[in-house]
């Protein structure tokens, strides 16, 4: 395998699939709250607040709802995150090891299809908000301000996403020191805006709205995040605790979350419904309404770094899932290409597309409830596991973790078919055929239609198919030493 050619933050990283060698293997478990506390940061958890009233729910229920739903969400990432501590690869190389090296191949493209749909969706949110200041400014030109923005980010995101996990780390702490600064500021801002008898007088809503507003949130974050958990966790010596590796992960990720979704439900909440309906066409620029001028550009960067955050972090993993597939390309190579599609699917949201709440919610829901099949599947078979990984058998499939694994497969595909009958898009018509399992729970149209409780139910399925299925392959599998990748190396020298 060919090892890291970096010699520097600002060098181009060649590291793809390799396992990264002992000698690179660096730093300590608490590093990793970094990145994931910037990723998180950007002021969408604000408008976030809003989806989650959205279901009518009560201040209490909304509250609660939410520091429960993130902080699950995250917490699935940190369990994850795990893998890459035993077997110092890439989340979709560790996934072999449950679906098997071809059949792996699945849930690469799975994965690659998610962390590019998440990519492009922040770069169009960072796109609209810069606008919509510029435009604030007095920039008359809004398509010529769409263009600078859109240039902005690309080059930002794509930049840094190509040259690697040194450079990643880098941004990451420049975008969480700038952007938690900026964002205690606009909170200060806006504060005032805060009216609790307001916020108190809100009715609770029925159980199934709760559990609608809970799923939403467990893709919308952490879900989102897991099919590339193991990417950073993989730098950490194999002897780091794996319950720092659990609890810095979840912790960094899950804290700005939770304190700005908080404040978007005061916030949100104490406004009239029109500052939620503007909120559904632009989640950020909407929230330029409650500045005074003066902070509108300090505003654009709270804007613009936070999502980049996430942008950087999705783009050097979609890279990674796209070499995972099969794709004969170097990593930066693969990381362009998805840059490339990116920017594409920027440019026809932005400036040809009506809506953006539409094929978001319609991204969120029938990807989630893919993504929540695939990580049971991949939750089970890391608890399942007592030793590290056969890290030669990641890359062969005649390795002791085979070609494919039929019961991770069909775990798989069987969940994503529960969780797809037990969701709606009502908004998205060519999705009709989804909620096919509703009948006896009222139909599309009935209570539980908007629960989404097949994101849930897709993850149990995945979990308990994988442990029926494959308990024994793995037990069989660990009656074998673990090997290195060097070690697998010098045998086959031999």
């Amino acid at each position: 395998m060919s090892e890291p050619q970096s010699a520097g933050a600002l060098a181009v990283e060649m590291a793809g699939l390799d396992v990264i060698p002992e000698s690179d293997r660096k730093g300590k478990p608490s590093d990793l709250f970094m990145p994931w506390f910037a990723a998180n940061i950007s002021v969408l958890g604000i408008s976030w607040g809003s989806w989650v009233l959205g279901f009518g729910l009560s201040l209490a229920q909304a509250v609660v709802v939410s520091v429960v739903g993130v902080a699950l969400s995250f917490l699935v990432c940190g369990l994850i995150a795990i893998a890459g501590k035993r077997g110092s690869a890439p989340t979709l190389v560790l996934s072999r090891a449950a679906f098997g090296f071809n059949g792996n191949r699945v849930s690469a493209a799975i994965s690659w299809i998610l962390t590019v749909g998440w990519e492009t969706f922040l770069a169009i949110m960072a796109v609209q908000a810069t606008a919509t200041v510029m435009g604030a400014l007095g920039f008359t030109n809004h398509v010529v301000a769409q263009i600078i923005a859109l240039i902005l980010v690309v080059v930002l995101a794509a930049g840094s996403g190509i040259l690697g996990f040194e450079a990643i780390m880098k941004v990451q702490t420049w975008i969480t020191w700038a952007t938690a600064a900026l964002t205690i500021i606009y909170l200060v801002l806006v504060a005032p805006t805060i009216n609790f008898a307001v916020l108190s007088s809100r009715p609770s809503a029925p159980l199934t709205a709760v559990l609608g507003a809970g799923c939403m949130l467990l893709v919308g974050f952490g879900f989102g995040w897991i099919n590339a958990a193991a990417d950073y966790s993989r730098y950490l010596p194999r002897a780091a605790s794996t319950r720092g590796v659990v609890g810095w992960t979840t912790v960094g990720a899950a804290l700005p979350t939770v304190i700005l979704v908080f404040f978007g439900i005061l916030l949100v909440g104490s406004a009239d419904e029109s500052l939620s309906e503007a909120i559904g066409g632009d989640p950020i620029g909407a929230l330029t309404t409650l500045l005074p001028t003066w902070f509108l550009i300090p505003f654009a960067l709270v804007a613009i770094l936070g999502l980049i955050g996430g942008i950087v972090m999705d783009i050097y993993s979609s890279g990674l899932s796209l070499l995972a597939i099969g794709v004969p390309v170097s990593r930066p190579v693969a990381t362009a290409i998805d840059g490339t599609i990116m920017t594409v699917g920027t440019i026809v949201v932005v400036f040809f597309a009506d809506s953006f709440l539409t094929p978001f919610t319609a991204f969120l829901t029938t990807l989630g409830v893919v993504i929540a099949a695939w990580g049971g599947v991949m939750l089970a078979d890391i608890a399942l596991r007592r030793k590290d990984y056969d890290e030669p058998s990641l890359f062969t499939p005649s390795g002791r973790y085979g070609s494919v694994n039929w019961g991770a497969v069909a775990s798989l595909i069987v969940g994503s078919l529960v969780g797809w009958g037990l969701v709606v898009n009502a908004s998205a018509s060519w999705l009709s055929w989804q909620g096919y399992l509703l009948g006896p729970l009222g139909g599309r149209e009935g209570d539980w239609a908007g629960a989404n409780i097949g994101i849930l139910l897709a993850m149990v399925v995945g979990f308990v198919g994988y442990w029926a299925t494959s308990a024994g392959r793995v037990r069989e599998q660990e009656k074998l030493a673990s090997r290195t990748y060097a070690q697998g190396a010098d045998e086959d020298a031999q």
